[in-house]
């Protein structure tokens, strides 16, 4: 898994130890798939903002989507 996404995984996680009865330590860790999501997803709005102001300064029509998406897949280490 791509190191980006590992972070991203682990932010969007929530780890907790609670202790009963003196048995030992118990430690539960919570994924959020819809927090996962969001995560990724203002990454992605982030990246083309990125590109948009980027190039847009350098061409006024704006810039070309297929950059962006080639950006937001090799952030994510996307292969084909």
């Amino acid at each position: 898994m791509n190191e980006r996404i590992q972070q991203l995984a682990l932010q969007a996680s929530t780890t907790t130890t609670s202790y009963y009865d003196g048995r030992g330590n118990v430690t539960e860790t919570i994924f959020d798939k819809e927090k996962f999501a969001e995560l990724i997803v203002q990454e992605c709005i982030e990246i083309v903002e990125y590109k948009g102001r980027k190039i847009g300064t350098k061409h006024p029509v704006g810039f070309n989507l297929m950059d962006a998406a080639w950006d937001i897949k090799e952030h994510f280490g996307v292969e084909e």
